[in-house]
């Protein structure tokens, strides 16, 4: 008997914005289309939330404050958030798999007390180095990537002064950190958690792919818009980065792809066990 499709829900943050994030993501489903189903769940706009039917969940980033919601998509996003983490911890199978992403993760990380949310002082934008902790380099997704790896990094936001306890707690780990900057007193962010063996959010974009994002950014209102947000300067080391797609793409290829290839063979090893 052949084993069902798995079944992966989407979960849109980006609140109507136009973005790359979810063309990206919906390519790299594309390439599990033979193993899995997905389907889009449009959460700030439309109050969307899937229900715990689905196997594997992915959070996209979005704009905004992470810690504001309007009372209706919000708090139903958490409650899918605790339902997926409680059927896990009490043991039931197959387990259920979440990916967040930028907002998504800034999102969990304080609904899980993991530390705090603060606004950046200046917004943190381009292709940056970020650097793996012990636990990141011994970590499934990371293992493969250069230390440090390289990836897309837009946020206004960031997570700082980690509550080591509620990490000790939960059983989470931290796994990559922003990059070292010497010129600055400014505590670094974290960029990577492992919050269980089924749960994992990124700070930054793991999704950018190098060819199509150089396209997007190299048309002209793109690149008046990115200009007029965050400078020339910025913009020529972001396309200066993205033409070296050694930079991008071993990001690109390892992490989410790694996400739902493993999240896939571990449902089906525990089928086959149960």
């Amino acid at each position: 008997m052949l084993d069902r499709k798995k079944k992966i829900a989407v979960l849109d943050l980006y609140n109507g914005i136009p973005n790359q994030g979810l063309r990206c993501i919906r390519e790299i489903l594309e390439k599990f289309s033979q193993e899995a189903d997905y389907q889009f769940f449009d959460v700030r706009t439309k109050n969307e939330v899937p229900d715990t039917s689905y196997d594997i969940y992915i959070s996209s980033g979005g704009p905004g404050n992470p810690l504001e919601g309007n009372g209706i998509w919000d708090k139903k996003y958490y409650s899918l958030i605790d339902e997926l983490w409680d059927h896990n911890k009490n043991g039931h199978y197959p387990k259920k798999y979440v990916f967040f992403i930028c907002h998504s993760y800034q999102m969990v990380c304080h609904h899980f007390g993991l530390g705090e949310i603060t606004k950046r002082k200046s917004p943190s934008f381009g292709i940056l180095p970020i650097h793996k902790t012990k636990n990141g380099i011994a970590d499934e997704l990371f293992s493969k990537l250069p230390d440090p790896f390289f990836a897309v990094d837009s946020r206004d936001w960031q997570l700082i002064q980690p509550r080591l306890k509620v990490f000790e707690e939960k059983g989470a780990k931290i796994l990559a950190l922003e990059k070292i900057r010497t010129h600055v007193e400014y505590e670094r962010a974290i960029m990577a958690v492992r919050f269980s063996k089924e749960f994992v959010g990124v700070q930054f974009h793991p999704e950018a792919e190098p060819v199509s994002m150089e396209v997007h950014f190299a048309k002209p209102e793109n690149e008046e818009k990115v200009i007029a947000t965050y400078g020339k300067r910025k913009y020529n080391n972001m396309m200066t980065h993205i033409r070296d797609t050694d930079k991008l793409e071993s990001t690109y290829n390892s992490i989410i792809p790694g996400f739902i290839e493993n999240a896939i063979k571990k449902i089906g090893l525990s089928k086959q066990l149960s």
